[in-house]
């Protein structure tokens, strides 16, 4: 099964007084990958520009936005394409610089506490083998905390989000990266896009996890829709947490009064088609 998925991903900010100083990363590139080519994509912005792109230690494509002095507005706008091929989530051996113990290591977003611990324990019990583990755990994180939107802090670590026994897909992923290491698997945070059935339009990215298996490399897991990542999904960045995979972060000088607005659309290309030839027709 193979897909190809249209993406535009929109962020604005306003400011009551103007920005007299400010830099963005934006971490919104897709990566290619055996299951995932991606096909076109670019980046466009009003109210600042952009000064140069790198890949970080994760492999993630970085940009780097200025904003223009005096601005009370910035738009950065990423598209593109992406073919995407179904893996069952399975997204093959790991590569790249960064050893795999790494992803062992605990951050302050996935420290672990008396309730990761037992939730590792609950999951890993009864099952022998990995992927039964791991899917396990998915489901019993699915269950400890509710997913809510705006219940959750963005800072709140995997074990604030088990105490509070609510969260959203950020929280998930914190959650099953912290709990897998536990039962000693490699794990990473995920952030991407996903095309869901019941609207094109959302307000936000998403967020997964994976762990490493022996035999198979990276497994994705999302806690959030109980399912591994099938071909609606769009792998952007990785890392060891929230931190590391974040779509944008930055600093700025002046610019009080700050407003942002998110819009992020994905759409199957096929589907667009089938409805431009009805319409000719």
């Amino acid at each position: 099964m193979t897909m190809r998925l249209t993406i535009t991903h929109t962020t604005r900010y306003t400011f009551e007084e103007p920005v007299s100083y400010g830099l963005q990363q934006l971490r919104k590139t897709p990566k290619s990958t055996r299951a995932q080519n991606v096909v076109w994509w670019k980046t466009e912005v009003e109210g600042g520009k952009k000064e140069l792109q790198f890949e970080d230690f994760n492999r993630n494509t970085v940009e780097l936005i200025s904003f223009e002095t005096g601005t009370q507005m910035l738009t950065i706008r990423s598209m593109g394409e992406v073919e995407l091929t179904e893996t069952h989530g399975i997204v093959g051996p790991h590569q790249g610089a960064i050893p795999l113990w790494l992803y062992d290591r605990p951050t302050d977003l996935t420290r672990p506490g008396p309730l990761s611990r037992a939730i590792a324990k609950e999951a890993a019990w009864g099952h022998d083998e990995a992927l039964p583990q791991l899917h396990a755990l998915s489901g019993v994180i699915a269950e400890a905390v509710e997913y809510k939107k705006e219940t959750s802090e963005p800072d709140w670590p995997a074990e604030k989000a088990l105490e509070a026994g609510r969260g959203v897909c950020q929280d998930h992923a914190h959650c099953f990266v912290t709990c897998a290491r536990l039962m000693g698997y490699p794990a990473r945070y995920v952030s991407g896009y996903l095309m869901m059935e019941d609207t094109e339009q959302q307000d936000a990215t998403h967020a997964w996890a994976e762990a490493h298996v022996d035999g198979l490399g990276w497994v994705g897991f999302d806690v959030s829709n109980g399912i591994s990542p099938d071909a609606r999904y769009v792998r952007v960045a990785t890392g060891l947490d929230y931190a590391q995979a974040a779509p944008v972060i930055g600093t700025r000088h002046g610019g009080e009064g700050e407003s942002l607005s998110v819009t992020v659309e994905v759409t199957q290309q096929q589907r667009q088609q089938n409805q431009s030839q009805s319409q000719s027709q």
